[in-house]
């Protein structure tokens, strides 16, 4: 990976953590008959992948590693949306497919330096990579997160997600980030912003899903005895 996406050798180091919203029907697509597509993408990706529980229409799904493993599993997942997904409509005997569209849930306080300045560094990743991408102007429930629409072709969309990585490992969370859960509706939890992407300090070692439960178990053990 050269300078094209923005990354250099030091950061293809760092573990990174990209979370994205989805409806079912993409879920389903991921996780293919019995478990067998998302155990393919995890194989040959190298990043860990989890897809958050729960019976609502929206899941996240969290894919962790080395950049180079997030990319390759985002690229994967991206053709795999592509393939199940586009329908396709026939025009003129060829067949055009539909855009595929990724939704990532990013820290509120990293949206600026995705946007830049006068929105030139959110043009740059349009106009260079071919994908459309739109930042939310709404939090999203309960949470300190936006969601970044990415929209095109998969080459474009990888492109494109590899150049959104490379800002926000530049520009870390400020503060506390507070995460979008679809299915929580117990109100806010608190996690610090090195937790949101990295799972390090009390919780290394164990998965986004299972510090999540061990923060909301303290939360509400301090709620109900105060």
């Amino acid at each position: 990976i050269g300078s094209d996406n923005g990354l250099d050798e030091t950061e293809l180091s760092i573990t990174l953590t990209l979370r994205m919203l989805m409806h079912g029907k993409e879920v389903g697509s991921i996780i293919g008959k019995k478990g067998e597509t998302v155990k393919k993408i995890r194989e040959q990706s190298t990043a860990r992948i989890t897809i958050s529980e729960g019976s609502c229409p929206e899941r996240i799904t969290t894919v962790t590693g080395s950049t180079d493993a997030v990319f390759r599993a985002v690229s994967m997942i991206a053709f795999k949306l592509e393939e199940d997904l586009g329908t396709g409509a026939t025009n003129g005997g060829t067949v055009s497919k539909p855009p595929v569209t990724l939704r990532l849930v990013i820290p509120a306080s990293q949206c600026g330096s995705l946007i830049g300045k006068a929105g030139a560094k959110i043009k740059e990743i349009r106009e260079t990579t071919g994908a459309q991408v739109q930042v939310a102007g709404d939090l999203l429930p309960n949470s300190t997160e936006r969601a970044v629409t990415v929209s095109g072709v998969p080459d474009a969309i990888i492109q494109c997600v590899r150049q959104i990585c490379a800002v926000i490992l530049e520009s870390p969370p400020k503060g506390a980030t507070i995460p979008y859960h679809p299915s929580l509706s117990l109100g806010p939890v608190l996690l610090s912003a090195n937790q949101g992407f990295s799972m390090q300090g009390q919780y290394s070692g164990i998965s986004q899903a299972e510090a999540w439960t061990q923060t909301l178990r303290i939360a509400l053990r301090s709620f109900w005895f105060p």
